[in-house]
């Protein structure tokens, strides 16, 4: 039994009516059928342009059709994806390729000046594909490759060891390739039991989930709000690509919440993807001003990943739209399922406390498991399908993948205690706690104190190097639009919710906060600004 994305789409191909919707971006709608014939005729000409399976093809794009029709080439003829951020620079973008190995680059003609000035550095990359406008003389067009040629399956034999790489930044440190392998991710994924068509029971092999959504018809109608060029985007598009499914993508920028409710009201969207609150709050802000515009009845569930999604925001978000669950799902680049948590109208579990995920456990430093109720701060890990590891780097990967009493697991490095229960209360990733007079400090516990003041908008917090207090605990905020600053008044207010040490030494407002485009929080960025305006 080979379980490959590959595979899997050649069989969709053959059940699904080719004219269902699988990919919507503004006016732009590719089916089932298009997608097919597209993806064969690109991952052919990949091929002939010296592409062999494991070469990498880099994808410097933003959210588009282009972006899933090449994925799923790429699968198709056993090459590796490869993200891009298209917020890096010129030594970042050069970083990313030439770590990755990449062999095609596939790009958005707003990138070409970039492109331009990195072609010289990157000899060893074979294609160049542009996607819209005039290409320059090294490149080549896309939509010629995907519009032409023989459209009929490759007909090649595929694996399981077939992989795809999620470059994830981290929080310190150079950006680092996380190998996924495709049956590790398929696991990772629910192994299917969440696709609709298999009812909740992971199939028994790929012929039986084709089969079934063969039966059932095209899947859930999906609509990624972050980039598909993080994690959370991409594995939720490609859970539901494989699900028969439709994903429909945002056509602006810029996150716009109004664009978002328009398109779940024109498309029928069942369930969105966003990355908490940075996503979140926008969209009740849009909600609340603008109450009874948008018809959201086939909206059933909303899905958060990533960053911590306050409860205050989601019990908002409920009143407008009661029939939907909110669910937090706990994972990361290195692994998927350590926990969830959902919250309803009716009910749910507080901002930071999840169920933990089948194959998880929790450990100290030192490798000794935390028992439930004592109160000891661990680390969350996951066993079973998880990454290879990093590309290239067998350092962090001995350190973010242990083997512990015999098992291997995945250890990115998020803090935790365990109730009693044995529900998860998240403290927030080692990296960036900090050491205040001897007592630790996780920056999203006070984040959240914060973002509960009627003034904040956003909020992160960092540490500052402090002769006192070896670091002080120091707030950046973004204020709602009609808040006036009040340095002392956030700080009481943090004071009344947490313990005093836990309290900002210093806060400072700024008109936008340090995220990400897919809403996580840069803490590099946010860290560099803090130093300049007290340290010099």
């Amino acid at each position: 039994m080979v379980w490959n994305f590959g595979d899997i789409l050649d069989g969709l191909a053959e059940v699904l009516p080719p004219d269902a919707p699988a990919l919507i971006h503004g006016e732009d709608r590719v089916s089932w059928g298009e997608l097919t014939a597209r993806s064969n005729r690109l991952a052919r000409a990949l091929i002939a342009r010296g592409a062999e399976p494991g070469d990498k093809v880099a994808f410097y794009l933003r959210n588009r059709t282009e972006y899933l029709v090449t994925l799923a080439a790429c699968f198709k003829a056993r090459l590796v994806h490869v993200n891009v951020n298209y917020r890096y620079l010129d030594d970042e973008l050069h970083y990313i390729l030439d770590n990755s190995d990449a062999k095609v680059v596939v790009f958005g003609d707003e990138f070409t000046d970039r492109v331009e000035a990195l072609h010289p550095r990157l000899p060893e990359v074979a294609a160049w594909l542009q996607i819209g406008g005039a290409p320059p003389a090294f490149a080549e067009g896309f939509g010629a490759l995907c519009e032409s040629g023989d459209d009929s399956a490759l007909g090649i034999e595929r694996s399981p060891d077939d992989l795809l790489f999620i470059y994830t930044g981290g929080t310190t440190g150079m950006p680092k390739g996380v190998m996924w392998r495709a049956e590790d991710l398929w696991g990772a994924l629910s192994a299917g039991a969440t696709v609709p068509a298999n009812q909740g029971a992971p199939p028994p092999s790929p012929e039986v989930h084709v089969k079934n959504v063969g039966a059932f018809g095209p899947g859930s109608v999906l609509l990624p709000a972050c980039p598909l060029m993080h994690g959370t985007g991409l594995l939720t598009a490609i859970l539901n690509m494989s699900g028969g499914g439709c994903c429909v993508t945002l056509t602006r920028p810029n996150f716009d919440p109004e664009e978002l409710f328009d398109t779940v009201d024109r498309h029928g969207v069942e369930s969105v993807v966003i990355v908490g609150d940075a996503f979140a709050k926008p969209m009740l802000n849009a909600l609340e001003a603008n109450p009874g515009r948008w018809n959201l009845g086939s909206l059933a569930a909303m899905m958060s990943s990533g960053v911590m999604w306050s409860r205050e925001v989601k019990d908002g978000l409920l009143k407008h739209h009661p029939k939907m669950i909110c669910a937090d799902l706990f994972g990361s680049s290195e692994a998927v399922g350590f926990g969830s948590s959902v919250t309803t109208a009716g009910g749910g579990t507080k901002t930071a406390k999840f169920a933990i995920g089948d194959g998880c456990k929790v450990f100290t430093e030192d490798h000794r498991e935390v028992a439930p109720g004592s109160g000891e701060r661990g680390f969350i890990a996951r066993c079973g399908p998880i990454p290879v590891g990093y590309y290239k780097d067998p350092e962090k990967t001995a350190k973010t993948f242990p083997t512990i009493d015999g098992v291997r697991y995945s250890v990115p490095g998020d803090w935790c205690t365990v109730e009693t229960d044995g529900t998860l209360n998240l403290l927030g990733r080692g990296s960036v706690c900090i050491n205040t007079a001897g007592e630790k400090v996780y920056p999203e516990e006070v984040e959240e104190a914060l973002k509960t003041h009627p003034d904040v908008e956003d909020a992160l917090v960092v540490g500052l190097p402090d002769e006192k207090w070896g670091n002080a605990v120091t707030a950046i905020v973004e204020l709602r639009s009609d808040a006036t600053f009040a340095e002392e008044g956030l700080r009481q207010h943090v004071r009344g919710r947490l313990a005093g040490y836990k309290t900002p030494k210093r806060i400072a407002a700024v008109e936008r906060m340090f995220r990400a485009p897919n809403g996580k929080a840069d803490y590099k960025s946010a860290g560099e600004h803090a130093r300049k305006l007290w340290l010099g």
